[in-house]
């Protein structure tokens, strides 16, 4: 029986990854707001990506009808794609989908979020996951893909790596031509990503600037490094050292000259709105205070971020 998937949301992230899947004709369903639900009812899912437009008809529901929906037809993955400041409210309205034969995959960013989901559905239900897109929802709803990278990797945080459920979703996505990775060792990914993710967010919020704009100051290539260090620091004491090419090829970005890469936190705190703060540049900070660790770089780009939420919730 083919997998049947509840993605939450149909904004940027989720509404490209899910769109794909259900393009290619997997049981998808999409769980939205109300108003979200009347657009896509009307107009569909449309899709504007550099590797290929689409409009779709999707199955969606809402919060108050999906508990008979999951018990009609139970879903076997629910896919978590929300910022991760709306943890609490995404695990309140998928709550009703998960049952015993449910795995989770969360793509948010940072780590923080499986303490959450562990408590809630427990560890053995909680897949790894990660993604590589930059996506966003347009002013019409459309979902607008911004570049050309668009990949998910995902796995099982213990237990057999090989599992049926991973295999099946893995299927899902190579039947829709989504680049994915079935990880044996998805912790090693997840770090990997956070400790760059956890890089640029500080560096480029803490600066308002571009690697680009960084890198070509006095002292910015310097700058960029020492942060880069910290956050493998932390990697190492919590047993997960970054491997020398994946190193390599986070520095490689982290210091380009000319380059226009700014993190989406900055995108987001330029534009007034709330940030993934505490769950990213916080959460790493916090990693590193733990493990009696000196991360002053770091501590600057919290401190900064904190002030940057605290004017915006009193504006």
């Amino acid at each position: 029986m083919a997998m049947r998937v509840l993605v939450l949301g149909a904004g940027g992230t989720g509404g490209y990854f899910g769109g794909r899947l259900a393009q290619s004709g997997a049981d998808i369903t999409f769980l939205v707001r109300p108003a979200r639900a009347a657009q896509l009812q009307a107009d569909g899912l449309s899709l504007r990506s550099p590797l290929g437009d689409a409009d779709i008809a999707v199955a969606h529901v809402t919060a108050d009808a999906l508990p008979a929906l999951a018990n009609e037809r139970p879903f076997d993955l629910v896919l978590l794609s929300c910022k991760a400041y709306d943890l609490d409210s995404a695990i309140a309205s998928a709550a009703p989908a998960v049952s015993d034969r449910t795995a989770v995959l969360p793509i948010l960013n940072g780590l923080a979020h499986y303490r959450l989901l562990d408590a809630r559905f427990g560890a053995d239900r909680v897949l790894g996951g990660l993604c590589f897109i930059s996506a966003m929802k347009g002013p019409q709803g459309e979902v607008l893909h911004l570049g050309r990278p668009a990949s998910i990797t995902f796995g099982e945080r213990a237990g057999n790596p090989d599992s049926a459920r991973t295999a099946a979703f893995a299927a899902l996505c190579a039947q829709a031509g989504v680049d994915h990775v079935r990880s044996q060792r998805i912790a090693a990914e997840q770090w990997a990503k956070y400790t760059f993710l956890s890089t640029l967010a500080a560096a480029t919020c803490l600066m308002r600037a571009s690697v680009g704009g960084i890198v070509a100051g006095e002292g910015g290539d310097a700058f960029m490094r020492a942060l880069y260090r910290e956050c493998l620091a932390v990697a190492v004491a919590e047993g997960e050292p970054i491997a020398e090419a994946a190193q390599q090829a986070a520095l490689t970005t982290l210091t380009q000259a000319g380059s226009a890469l700014k993190a989406s936190m900055l995108r987001d705190l330029e534009a007034g709105q709330a940030v993934e703060a505490m769950q990213i540049v916080g959460d790493m900070l916090h990693r590193a205070q733990a493990a009696g660790q000196w991360a002053p770089l770091l501590a600057a780009a919290w401190c900064h971020l904190q002030a940057y939420e605290s004017a915006r919730v009193t504006r």
